[in-house]
């Protein structure tokens, strides 16, 4: 049990990055994931929006639980108190344990966007932080405290994700993108002073760090100026592209429905 949680530190060593163990780990995570917000989005699609925020609000209170918890754990194993301020939620991922609250809890346009951002970045974050996740796959064993409540919070985020988008509690309406890019600069910019303040690496702002964030990196040459700038830009054109996919699809579903009900009544004329 001391080794799982990594008391006196990990004795076993890292099965590797995309090691057998590791795809099977993260798998097994997802499809638990999918499986969940596929059952419990089509159980609650047809039922009144407030009823289907409560398995959302489940969740919120699930993800924030879990990271308390291992906040204070790590505050424990390490001896220091401090060490919470390498744990704030300013990660892409992380920053779902404010936005997913915000999405169950919140009222009017706040709820709105914060239900698009969950969306937009929930599944994203989910797939970036359990198979791309070489920062910790590649230094700690896949089974261990670090990886499972990492993979478990990934993957409630992932779930919040496509449990929105199943039940139908998104609106994605257009003047949601403002405060959307809000959250998101927000959080960047709060990274970005955190990054120069304790040296460290909080939205991979300021390097790659194993992750697919060093393609950026190597391409500019690490400059510290167009590397977290093109990291944000990144992002934002990530909603732009999310929301225009969104509306050309439902338009997509709406136009033959309306070609069709046209044709019928001029063949009734």
């Amino acid at each position: 049990m001391r080794e799982f949680f990594g008391i006196g530190g990990y004795t076993r060593p890292a099965e590797g990055y995309l090691s057998w163990q590791h795809l099977l780990f993260v798998s097994f995570l997802m499809a638990v994931m999918i499986t969940l917000a596929v059952l419990l989005g089509r159980k609650n699609r047809s039922k009144p929006f407030e009823k289907k925020l409560h398995v959302l609000m489940v969740a919120a209170i699930l993800i924030d639980s879990i990271e308390l918890f291992k906040i204070v754990f790590l505050c424990f194993r390490s001896a220091d108190p401090m060490t919470w301020i390498y744990e704030l939620p300013l990660f892409l991922c992380s920053i779902q344990l404010i936005t997913v609250p915000l999405a169950a809890f919140s009222k009017g346009r706040v709820r709105d966007a914060a239900l698009d951002f969950v969306l937009i970045f929930g599944i994203l974050g989910a797939v970036l932080g359990t198979y791309a996740a070489g920062n910790n796959y590649a230094v700690y064993p896949v089974l261990c405290f670090d990886n499972v409540v990492s993979g478990i919070t990934h993957s409630i985020s992932g779930f919040a994700s496509l449990y929105i988008a199943i039940s139908g509690l998104s609106s994605m309406k257009r003047h949601n993108i403002p405060i959307t890019y809000l959250i998101l600069t927000f959080f960047c910019v709060a990274a970005y002073v955190a990054n120069h303040l304790i040296s460290y690496n909080y939205m991979f702002l300021m390097r790659g760090d194993g992750t697919p964030y060093e393609l950026l990196y190597s391409l500019v040459g690490g400059n510290p100026i167009l590397y977290p700038l093109g990291v944000v830009i990144l992002f934002l054109l990530y909603i732009t592209a999310f929301y225009a996919g969104y509306h050309f699809f439902c338009l997509r579903r709406r136009t033959p429905k309306s070609a069709s009900a046209n044709g019928f009544k001029m063949k009734i004329k």
